[in-house]
């Protein structure tokens, strides 16, 4: 199979009585944390393909690189100080290796049975580097076996990712497998900790620095009962205790889509603690909201502010103004949330964004009473505020190490 770029859903489709492993990499970073973090969508891939009769596995580099044991079902992975590439040298910061070990790494890959085809997935586009170690490795294990690789990297930077040397590369949208495969492959995992839930895919706003609407151009909502369904099915596995929603806009139409899912988890799943790491929209958030998700047992609550500045709103869609979170923070003490338990994202390090602008969202958070999380920016290829981006650093355009948001903002 020779290295082209394309949709290989429908190839993938076609495999019948097949063996077929997944591959998560390692991550090379300056830091990374577990923030209910799984591949979710090889995971619905590979569920996919064995309702098709295929035989599937999974390594996952940072769930088997994992040691010591954080809350809500997280952990901490083990991680190995390396060289900094040469386009972050001059960073002062330590560089790491994120994961499964090499050599472990080797020895897990060496203990698979034989596959017949081999899907890698990829993160964060600056993550590459674990990509293109991992294409390498499995073409030395399995070195007649044909490597596909898919996710956000692969298609944001497909030129990039046509280097990696797999021999097939996803570089359009691919079709959608969810209305087709009802649960990801969780048990695939022997410890997964939490579970994961996506409700839709997309979001309807266009924010001019987020991927979203380039990765999934529509946003479309998953029916409740399909949702109940992968629900029930996480839950057969393990006595999961956490679920993380993926959602980029769980709140939108709350009243016929997110309502009646909280009510279906309140009466069958009434101790199950919840998480939204990607942040709630602030709007959305009225006081019978605040009090649903509070007896429903959402215990990590993010909220999407970015920032207080015409400039930063603006860029944000206008998705919320600073009177909205005043209402929404208001909203979650009233329903039983502490201050410390309200967790906010104002983002730093937008092309044009002022210093004392950021500094004066922080400052409007902590009057609240709110913690902020400060979301540094980086520059995603496709979206509006890239080709700003490009304009002042011109470099970026073939070096996706430079989209790192250590280094960016």
């Amino acid at each position: 199979m020779e290295t082209v770029g394309g949709d290989f859903s429908r190839e993938l489709s076609a495999l019948k009585g097949r063996r077929i492993l997944g591959v998560n990499p390692p991550v090379y970073d300056f830091s990374w944390f577990d923030l209910w973090a799984k591949p979710l969508g090889l995971l619905f891939l590979l569920q996919f393909l064995r309702e098709r009769g295929n035989e599937v596995h999974l390594v996952d580099c940072l769930d088997e690189g994992r040691t010591t044991p954080l809350s809500f079902g997280r952990w901490k992975v083990s991680r190995v100080a390396v060289e900094k590439p040469a386009p972050l040298k001059n960073i002062p910061r330590r560089y790491y290796r994120f994961g499964l070990e090499a050599a472990a790494f080797r020895q897990r890959l060496s203990s698979c049975p034989p596959p017949d085809v081999i899907l890698v997935t990829s993160g964060m586009t600056y993550w590459y580097p674990g990509v293109f170690e991992a294409v390498e490795t499995l073409h030395e294990i399995f070195p007649r076996v044909p490597v596909l690789l898919g996710g956000i990297y692969a298609r944001l930077c497909s030129e990039h990712a046509l280097r990696s040397g797999a021999n097939f590369v996803q570089t359009e949208f691919p079709d959608d497998f969810l209305h087709v495969v009802t649960t990801p492959a969780l048990d695939l995992y022997s410890r997964p900790g939490y579970g994961v839930l996506l409700t839709s895919r997309g979001c309807p706003l266009q924010c001019e620095y987020c991927a979203s609407h380039r990765l999934y151009p529509d946003f479309v909502q998953r029916p409740p009962e399909d949702v109940f369904a992968d629900l029930r099915a996480q839950m057969s596995l393990y006595p999961l205790s956490n679920m993380a929603f993926y959602d980029d806009a769980l709140l939108v139409g709350k009243e016929r889509h997110f309502y009646p899912i909280c009510e279906y988890i309140r009466e069958n799943f009434p101790d199950l603690n919840l998480h939204t790491p990607n942040g709630l929209h602030v709007a959305q958030l009225n006081d019978e909201c605040c009090r649903i998700l509070f007896d429903t047992g959402f215990q990590t609550i993010r909220l999407s502010l970015e920032g207080t500045d015409s400039f930063t709103v603006g860029l944000s869609s206008n998705k919320t103004r600073p009177s909205q979170y005043m209402e929404a923070v208001e909203s979650l003490r009233k329903a039983g949330y502490t201050p410390d338990r309200i967790e906010t994202y104002v983002l730093a390090g937008l092309p044009g964004q002022k210093t004392e602008d950021v500094r004066a969202s922080i400052e409007f958070v902590r009057k609240l009473g709110g913690r902020v999380k400060l979301a540094e920016f980086s520059p995603v290829p496709g979206t509006p505020i890239f080709e700003k981006v490009l304009a002042l650093t011109p470099q970026i355009a073939d070096e996706p190490l430079l989209h790192n948001n250590t280094i960016y903002a």
